[in-house]
């Protein structure tokens, strides 16, 4: 088949939903499909199945800075793209962010899937844009949303129906290595994910890291992603400051290796998450899993069974439950033998064939 798939998202800048579309296009080469992706681009290399939907600009959205892009020349792009293309099929993702996604959809005939990968409790812009949105919505002819909440916030918004397809990995990318400079004598804990960002909740973990020190002084705290990490070194009392690591922005191979040397890996996130790709990268590469007790996280870890939960935003809570976890080696192996067996069901060699059903029922209609 001929499939072409938009990201409104740029793919320079890390993120679920760019990584999502990244690793579902090299699936589907994988299985010899055709394959372009249309995509807003930054000065970064890209890989060649991509075309540039326009520069991209950073707008607030969902407590996160998306770098999207829309107007005239971007809508010239998205058409040219689409006639071009030939495609059996247009999967377009986040279709009511206002990028390329929804130009796509008001520019093209189909046939179109759209993913909705985001979640929240309630949202004001969806709310009041549905009236815009919908006579583009009506276009498509099948609605994928990754997690039950991103479905029932789908429903609630915009209405219709979709079928539940999860976010996906390679498992086997994350076969890491120890690497011993990661490694703490009394146990090594780890976050991922942007620093700059309040909602993934590295303040948290920065002030649990005294009670930790306390309990585990020479515990090592590994901290990766983008991002300035002066304010979080600054907050931290000076006799914790050996104790975190601040790793910066770190390749694919590092990200694993990470995730296989942690003792405990922790998603101290504060809210917004519709799905929690990271927990399963973490326990494909036999890290035991702490995560707040967010709806989304719940269900990933099927309701505590596959990784520890905490109350979100409690640092004490945070600190006494990975403290215990690095005290209980027998825990721990339990927590990496349920994850290790659980998350092959979201491996993209799984979820790909799922995928391409949907492509092929819609361009049968």
């Amino acid at each position: 088949m001929k499939i072409g798939l938009v990201c409104p998202y740029s793919l320079g800048t890390p993120g679920g939903v760019q990584n999502h579309v990244r690793d579902l296009a090299e699936a589907l080469i994988a299985l010899g499909h055709e394959v372009s992706v249309l995509a807003p681009v930054d000065d970064h290399k890209v890989p060649p199945y991509v075309v540039s939907a326009g520069h991209a600009v950073g707008v607030p959205y969902n407590g996160s800075i998306a770098r999207v892009t829309f107007g005239p020349r971007t809508a010239a792009r998205v058409r040219s793209w689409l006639a071009e293309g030939g495609f059996d099929v247009v999967h377009v993702h986040e279709p009511t962010t206002p990028s390329a996604s929804i130009i796509a959809l008001w520019a093209g005939e189909g046939p179109f899937v759209a993913t909705f990968h985001t979640w929240q409790v309630r949202s004001r812009a969806m709310s009041a844009a549905a009236g815009l949105l919908r006579p583009a919505l009506e276009k498509l002819d099948a609605r994928i949303a990754v997690s039950e909440n991103a479905r029932s916030m789908m429903v609630q918004h915009i209405g219709g129906e979709a079928v539940v397809i999860p976010n996906g990995l390679y498992t086997a990318r994350f076969a890491g290595r120890i690497r011993p400079e990661w490694q703490g004598a009394h146990g090594t804990i780890s976050f991922l994910g942007r620093m700059d960002e309040p909602r993934k909740g590295l303040g948290v973990l920065m002030a649990a890291v005294p009670r930790l020190v306390a309990a585990r002084p020479r515990v090592l705290v590994l901290v990766a992603g983008t991002g300035q990490a002066d304010d979080a070194r600054r907050a931290l009392p000076e006799h914790c400051r050996d104790n975190v690591l601040f790793l910066g922005a770190i390749d694919d191979i590092a990200r694993a290796d990470m995730l296989a040397g942690s003792d405990v890996y922790v998603a101290p996130h504060l809210g917004g998450e519709s799905f929690g790709i990271v927990l399963l990268e973490a326990m494909a590469a036999g890290a035991p899993v702490l995560a707040s007790d967010l709806a989304a996280f719940r269900q990933v870890l099927d309701g505590g069974r596959l990784g520890e939960l905490f109350e979100p935003g409690n640092p004490d809570a945070l600190a006494a439950q990975a403290s215990r976890l690095l005290g209980s080696p027998d825990e721990r192996d339990k927590l990496r033998e349920a994850g290790r067996a659980a998350v092959p069901r979201y491996d993209w060699g799984n979820l790909v064939g799922e995928l391409v059903a949907v492509y092929e029922l819609v361009a049968r209609r």
